[in-house]
């Protein structure tokens, strides 16, 4: 899968769904004492977070976790990761819904969006 591009102009972004994923958050598996936030961008959401590990960012800073964008063309859902060393988005899969998406990041079996 490839870096991230734009889509089409489609029911996304949008509020209702924004604070949906802000929900769902609350049931992930990593770094649960941090606040992610959520925020609308071209075609889908972003969600930064206190970096805590220091991993990333060494004084703690905000940090993008993940993006997800809808492909109004294909009806679904793209999760991507922050590759911070190149500073770019990496596809890490498609999903049919939005919260199987949300799920995907919840769970980061291979610690690829909390790191």
């Amino acid at each position: 899968m490839g870096s991230y591009s734009a889509t089409a102009i489609g029911p996304h972004p949008n509020d209702v769904d924004r604070k949906r994923i802000e929900r769902m958050l609350a049931q992930r598996k990593r770094y649960r004492y941090v606040a992610p936030e959520v925020s609308a961008v071209a075609g889908g959401y972003r969600v930064r977070s206190p970096c805590c590990s220091r991993n990333v960012d060494r004084s703690g800073g905000m940090i993008d976790i993940a993006r997800m964008e809808y492909d109004l063309r294909r009806r679904l859902w793209r999760l991507y990761r922050k590759d911070h060393r190149n500073d770019q988005w990496l596809a890490c899969g498609e999903f049919a819904t939005l919260a199987e998406s949300v799920q995907q990041l919840n769970q980061d079996p291979e610690r690829i969006f909390w790191q």
